[in-house]
């Protein structure tokens, strides 16, 4: 078990699988023996403070990840298999690696093949595979990631998605009571696309920047003239970003998504998010953000959390399966789509899960989502290639 006393390169030494969970909350360079030596040999807890991260709630998903230690990961990182069930995509980040060990449990592991990258690798080797794909035959069996693009650009996924290729196995499932009412509408009505959870964006606000202006409470809030320059934005999390253009797009259109320009000051990482109020030169007075790392700011600090009260916008964490082989990826889609994994979604990365009998603690909590009728009745792509327009041009 990881202690607040011990060091980075005690706990390296000890769990090597943990440096993508540091290299993800902003700790680079861990390979460099200058950097190992600056801060390997003070305690984990003065590292953290020093970089504005809680201490507990860090150590403690350290703790998680490494909680099943006993199942080899390596196993599903075996040799390219003939014949066998192809996955590839993107995992979120912090609940990579527990999502990785869920394989351990399959009776046929045997005959899978992987490539679940971290989110934080970005989507675009996965879009040109998809571009090259010609027929089913070209595609993997499964694809697992967040966002709209991927899923629903005309010479992506949705010219698959057209012809009938994908099934939801699980049509006939109840949400979770987080997402059940009218406005939501989460299940795909054409029963192609399977949906595991969200990635709600919300706002971390450093009160001492801010100064006088009032915190916002609302996404129309933040497009108010007195948050211009002020405004930071997970620019470099394609998925979340793109999550948030659309949405604004659909709700205020262009002017909307200029004054977004306009307003942004920096575009960091999420981890360098909360740690702003010591380490950034620039800082931004609200940076907007997946709600798993708000968790990470110290309590107590200039740093706020807050949950929009017309709703966390979210980007939809997908699953697509081959109606072909639907019989052959029952156990694996199964899987995916268990409360075990909702549980590793909802309560290690704070990615709600859509799964009845997971507790997200939300309770009180709302959401925003662009729904299926504004999806299957517009260009997505061409929406996200118009809002990126008009973003930079509020840049300039």
């Amino acid at each position: 078990m990881i202690t607040s006393n011990d060091t980075i390169t005690q706990i390296l030494g000890k769990y090597s699988e943990l440096k993508e969970v540091f290299y993800n909350h902003g700790f680079k360079g861990l390979d460099n023996k200058l950097v190992l030596k600056q801060i390997g040999s003070m305690p984990i807890s003065e590292v953290l403070k020093n970089r504005e991260i809680n201490v507990d709630v860090f150590i403690d998903m350290l703790n998680e990840t490494i909680k099943d230690d006993t199942i080899d990961i390596t196993l599903v990182e075996s040799k390219y298999k003939e014949d066998a069930i192809n996955i590839i995509g993107l995992l979120p980040c912090p609940v990579r690696i527990p999502l990785l060990e869920r394989f351990a449990t399959l009776s046929n592991l045997d005959k899978i093949n992987h490539n679940l990258k971290a989110a934080s690798e970005g989507l675009d080797w996965l879009k040109e595979e998809v571009k090259k794909a010609n027929t089913e035959e070209d595609l993997a069996d499964i694809y697992i990631s967040a966002g709209f693009d991927l899923f629903f650009e005309d010479d992506l996924m949705k010219k698959f998605k057209d012809v009938n290729v994908f099934e939801d196995y699980f049509t006939d499932r109840t949400f979770n009571t987080d997402f059940e009412n009218d406005y939501l509408s989460l299940k795909d009505p054409s029963g192609d696309y399977s949906m595991m959870g969200v990635v709600p964006a919300v706002f971390l606000v450093n009160t001492a920047v801010l100064g006088d202006r009032p915190i916002p409470k609302t996404w129309a809030d933040l497009l108010d003239p007195i948050y211009e320059n002020s405004l930071s934005l997970p620019v470099s999390d394609f998925d979340l970003f793109n999550a948030i253009l659309i949405h604004l797009y659909k709700e205020f259109g262009d002017s909307a998504i200029r004054t977004l320009g306009q307003s942004l000051i920096k575009t960091m990482h999420p981890a360098q998010m909360v740690k702003s109020e010591r380490r950034a030169r620039i800082k931004p007075a609200i940076s907007i953000m997946p709600y798993f790392f708000t968790k990470m700011a110290l309590p107590g600090s200039v740093m706020k959390a807050v949950w929009p009260e017309d709703g966390a916008i979210i980007s939809p964490i997908f699953m697509l399966t081959k109606r072909s082989k639907k019989e052959e990826l029952k156990e694996v889609a199964d899987m995916f789509m268990s409360k075990e994994t909702g549980e590793i979604l909802s309560h290690r990365g704070l990615f709600p899960s859509v799964n009845k009998d997971v507790d997200n603690n939300l309770t009180g909590k709302t959401f925003k989502w662009i729904g299926w009728d504004y999806i299957n009745n517009n260009d997505i792509g061409a929406i996200l290639a118009h809002c990126m327009k008009v973003f930079e041009e509020g840049m300039k």
